[in-house]
């Protein structure tokens, strides 16, 4: 069963690293920049093809990324090349389509993921309105009823069940939580809740709450693409929580997943069925994308930041500098990926 989802993990990883990296090969080649490889995963090639248009088409060993090796990226480094060859040669407004392509890709195919899901299983509502609730639980005992909704929790807007998660999931220094909730009749009113603690196995504690989201669910092509975007706007906003607490300190570095926290996750979703691999696919497609864009060294956001800059500037930064800033990022990058792997390693035991 492992070696099944190994190669289910591979496969996603596989469709969401085309999708981003189709993105910046399509409109390198649309604007006449000239591309010596592009890429599938990342270490030695396991599988090489020279294409007409004599590019190397790469299939590599770890199936942890790609790239589109163009001419130029940062300045002329190939005397072989006609300068009108050169990424860096080219307008200001193409190279930056051609940074922002992947990204792009991403979202569009985690929009049409979330769509064909909605369409063919019905979309429920993004917004934090509560459905069950567990009897004699926390928010039962506050007084918290079916079809409430929930507006913030400690100060946090939670303007949809991804982003309430996260709310939840913040450091909280009191054991209660401040709960603003909107009730059917429209009236406003505050609760505090101190959840209930469950032990799990390995002896932490687990908050709980007692309530689910609401799963009233709508047919057709209008409310499926309502939810597509509704959805892809409720995940976004959750990981830009998530990054902000990352920064604050209210969510920890072990919170974060590698390969091996995903494999997890795509092995649990197995059994849930093709929509939840779907979901999963959308929702790491979103993923790939949103950490992209963001402005770190070595991402496609970190390049369309020197971008802006040289725009601002009205002049090309450094290539040297440039060229240190993204490799000092990359190696942050892979020093990262090195403990959050070892911290999912370690979660196992």
């Amino acid at each position: 069963m492992w070696f099944l989802n190994l190669i289910l993990l591979i496969f996603i990883l596989g469709i969401i690293i085309l999708v981003h990296e189709f993105g910046h090969f399509i409109w390198a080649k649309k604007f006449g920049v000239h591309i010596y490889e592009f890429s599938l995963g990342m270490g030695p090639i396991i599988k090489t093809h020279k294409g007409k248009d004599n590019i190397d088409y790469n299939i590599r060993a770890f199936p942890i990324g790609g790239f589109v090796s163009m001419a130029g990226e940062v300045y002329e480094d190939d005397k072989k090349i006609k300068k009108n060859k050169f990424m860096c040669n080219k307008p200001w407004h193409q190279r930056l389509i051609i940074m922002i392509a992947g990204v792009m890709n991403n979202f569009i195919l985690a929009i049409f993921l979330l769509f064909v899901i909605a369409l063919f299983c019905g979309s429920t509502t993004t917004k934090p309105i509560i459905g069950q609730i567990l009897e004699d639980s926390a928010v039962e005992k506050a007084g918290l009823e079916s079809g409430d909704q929930i507006l913030s929790i400690n100060g946090v807007k939670s303007s949809s069940w991804d982003k309430l998660q996260i709310a939840l999931y913040r450091k909280n220094k009191k054991d209660a939580y401040e709960f603003v909730v909107k009730k059917a009749n429209g009236e406003e009113k505050e609760y505090e809740i101190i959840p209930d603690k469950i032990k799990n196995d390995d002896g932490t504690e687990t908050n709980q709450f007692g309530f689910g989201i609401d799963t009233t669910k709508s047919y057709g092509i209008l409310p499926s693409i309502k939810y597509a975007f509704m959805k892809f706007g409720s995940i976004i906003s959750s990981m830009v929580l998530t990054i902000t607490s990352l920064f604050s300190g209210k969510i920890s570095l072990n919170a974060l997943s590698g390969p091996v926290g995903i494999y997890q996750v795509v092995g649990d979703s197995v059994s849930a069925g093709i929509s939840q691999i779907t979901y999963i696919i959308a929702f790491l497609s979103i993923n790939v994308g949103f950490i992209n864009i963001l402005p770190f060294p070595a991402f496609d956001g970190g390049r369309v930041l020197f971008l802006i800059i040289e725009k601002i500037r009205r002049k090309p930064i450094d290539s040297k500098i440039e060229n240190a800033f993204h490799t000092v990022g990359f190696i942050l990058l892979m020093i990262l990926m090195i403990y959050i792997t070892c911290q999912d390693i370690l979660k196992l035991f």
